[in-house]
């Protein structure tokens, strides 16, 4: 038996997220009926995090253990081959060592959000970022994200239906940048909770739309409460960018 480490990258579009559904596609669920096909065995892959339907991946880290002896290039291309046409792409196959695990040997986790702000709405990137179409003012942003950064109580940008046992967590960081005519936001932390990025952004671009000031984050955060969120970004602008490991 030999534990295997995928690196996996994914359109969310047409999935419930990565885990498996009962009520819907997911990449987890595509990754094991391939794997089923080549090496006749049922695996479970185990992820780095669970994104939500819509939510996209650059590198999301995972691991499934195969009895069937084989190369590592043999399992990327054969995933490859047979994930097909599915959005899903198995970008590197390692061996790793047996305790190792996707999700609890995780010791980072870092996500990328894209805005485009501009009066032309996407046609190429149409699904994959939020457009915004009024310039967003990137300093305010800036401020608003840094009152974010650190150990706080997040709970009002958790979702009603996280599961974590507390909504304390640690934000490493939370950066705000522009590309073009796109706002990259960019958050680090060990983990995360349900929803915590896609409401931070949300709140963000009201203080770039001139809508909040960078003082109502603080304010929206020391309320502790979910009704004080102004806004929940959309989840195709969400991207699992990087897993990182000791």
């Amino acid at each position: 038996m030999t534990r295997w480490r995928l690196t996996v990258e994914y359109d969310g579009a047409p999935f419930m997220g990565w885990q498996r559904q009962d009520h819907g596609p997911s990449v987890q669920q595509a990754l094991e009926e391939a794997l089923k096909r080549m090496t006749g065995e049922q695996t479970v892959v185990h992820a780095a995090g669970r994104t939500d339907a819509g939510v996209h991946a650059l590198a999301m880290a995972a691991h499934v253990d195969i009895a069937k002896p084989l190369t590592a290039h043999r399992l990327r291309e054969g995933l490859n081959a047979l994930v097909r046409p599915q959005p899903v792409s198995v970008l590197r196959a390692e061996p790793v060592a047996d305790d190792w695990h996707a999700r609890f040997s995780c010791i980072g986790r870092h996500y990328l959000y894209r805005i485009l702000s501009g009066r032309a709405p996407p046609a190429l990137d149409a699904g994959r970022v939020w457009h915004i179409p009024i310039p967003l003012d990137l300093q305010a942003m800036q401020a608003g994200a840094a009152m974010l950064v650190g150990r706080h109580d997040f709970t009002t940008f958790r979702s009603v239906h996280c599961q974590s046992d507390s909504p304390v967590k640690t934000l490493d960081r939370l950066d705000v940048s522009r590309d073009g005519e796109e706002v990259h936001i960019t958050a680090a932390a060990r983990s995360f909770l349900h929803h915590q990025v896609r409401s931070m952004v949300g709140c963000l671009a009201l203080v770039g739309r001139g809508q909040w000031q960078a003082d109502d984050i603080a304010t929206a955060l020391g309320a502790r409460d979910r009704s004080a969120l102004g806004l929940n970004a959309p989840a195709h602008g969400l991207y699992f960018a990087e897993a990182i490991y000791p």
